[in-house]
């Protein structure tokens, strides 16, 4: 906590980091606003009743920082978004046009990124017609009319949300998505904790079990700074080669190969993708297939849950196999004249990058799983309920204000070092 706060000190002496953590600031103030304008047509009462049954709706009330709660005009949050990237991710590796598309630079991902926004506005609308079907109780006039309104301020605010998130990576610190998903999760932070205090307060749980709650979430975030910051470090000699009078090379390095390469995404993806069988749901409400998605598919149920782990692995590979080429890497390496030392350069090396990933990859989707899973353990353990502030949130918390800081020093260091490069 006192190097993100020196970080920050540090930063705000910057001029240029100091107007763009005030711009980061002012859209968070403006999402915050948008958190309390409701959508018209819906009855809050009954939407109080559904978020008592300790239902997934619950996550993601906290996700979208209590806006599914007031059902405001952000209650979708930007769920639909990252499902359009997830599927625009997965497109891309499948059509070759997506895939020549993301080969071509800047503009090729630009064009990519213009198809992300209007899938995610289809997807939007699609989730909003199912939420507002499937809140039947909660529409005061149920209409299709109503409807109609209904979905189509949602998709708005789903809509305003990404050009929020866009205007914040590219004016502001961080990546905007995530810190949009950031700062809804820790604005519930304060109910929360009241939330905790009075249930001690009126003996719905003992004092003991409170504190087992706090130090499980603590252990919770040490966990969490371990693996984020942890790395497997593969040693690669330089071989000496000399260009005229200069003899280049000799010396040795490392790779560093981090444990938690994806970060928080496989959570946010899984997450996302998990809100799938509600919607599906939300249109058949009363009915069989209804009640059975609703019924298995419920937070901390045990198909949920499965669903949840495997998903998070998937994601885990998937997206460290995106970011982490190991042909390339090895390439690079025969390129400059570096290798492994035991290992023969070219496709040898590769397929020892490949193995070393495979086995480190695992023990962070596995250490991703866990901890998303914790509010289980928790509420069986402890007795709370209905705080939501479990391990998934607490990975996204830490997650994204650790690359956040990272971001900021960077920028630091490299404003720092720009005399003496002069």
């Amino acid at each position: 906590m006192s190097t993100l706060v020196g970080t920050l000190q540090n930063a705000w002496k910057i001029s240029d980091l100091r107007t763009k953590i005030a711009y980061t600031l002012v859209m968070f103030l403006i999402f915050r606003i948008g958190a309390h304008i409701p959508v018209p047509g819906i009855n809050r009462a009954a939407i109080e009743q559904l978020m008592n049954t300790g239902s997934l709706f619950g996550f993601f009330d906290v996700i979208s920082g209590g806006s599914f709660r007031k059902f405001s005009v952000f209650a979708m949050s930007i769920t639909p978004y990252i499902n359009a990237s997830i599927i625009m991710q997965l497109l891309t590796v499948v059509i070759p046009r997506l895939e020549q598309l993301a080969k071509e630079g800047e503009d090729g991902r630009r064009k990519i990124t213009e198809y992300t926004r209007y899938f995610t506005i289809v997807l939007a609308f699609i989730q909003a017609i199912g939420l507002s079907y499937g809140l039947t109780g909660a529409v005061s006039n149920p209409n299709i009319w109503s409807y109609l309104l209904i979905a189509t301020t949602l998709t708005a605010g789903t809509a305003f949300l990404m050009w929020i998130g866009e205007r914040i990576t590219e004016n502001g610190i961080g990546n905007g998505i995530s810190l949009i998903i950031f700062a809804g999760i820790v604005s519930r932070l304060p109910s929360g904790i009241m939330t905790l205090v009075e249930y001690v307060r009126v003996g719905t749980t003992n004092i003991l079990n409170a504190a087992l709650f706090v130090l499980i979430a603590a252990a919770t975030i040490a966990g969490i700074i371990y693996i984020n910051e942890g790395q497997r470090r593969i040693p690669v000699n330089y071989a000496k080669r000399q260009v005229g009078r200069r003899v280049y090379g000799g010396q040795n390095t490392h790779i560093p190969m981090r444990v938690n390469m994806a970060g928080v995404i496989p959570v946010i993806f899984a997450s996302s993708i998990l809100a799938f069988p509600t919607t599906i749901a939300a249109f058949f409400p009363g009915s069989p297939i209804g009640q059975w998605f609703q019924s298995y598919f419920a937070f901390g149920s045990f198909l949920h849950s499965v669903f949840y782990a495997v998903l998070i692995l998937f994601f885990a590979y998937f997206y460290t196999a995106i970011t982490f080429n190991p042909v390339e890497v090895a390439d690079n390496l025969k390129k400059y004249g570096g290798f492994i030392p035991g290992i023969r350069p070219g496709k040898p090396t590769a397929d020892y990058f490949g193995k070393v990933m495979g086995r480190i990859t695992l023990v962070g989707g596995l250490f991703l799983a866990v901890i998303s899973l914790l509010p289980t353990f928790i509420i069986k353990f402890t007795g709370i309920s209905n705080i939501y502030f479990g391990g998934t949130a607490l990975l996204i918390v830490v997650g994204v204000a650790l690359d956040t800081m990272k971001q900021m020093e960077s920028n630091m260091l490299m404003r720092n070092y720009q005399g003496f490069m002069k």
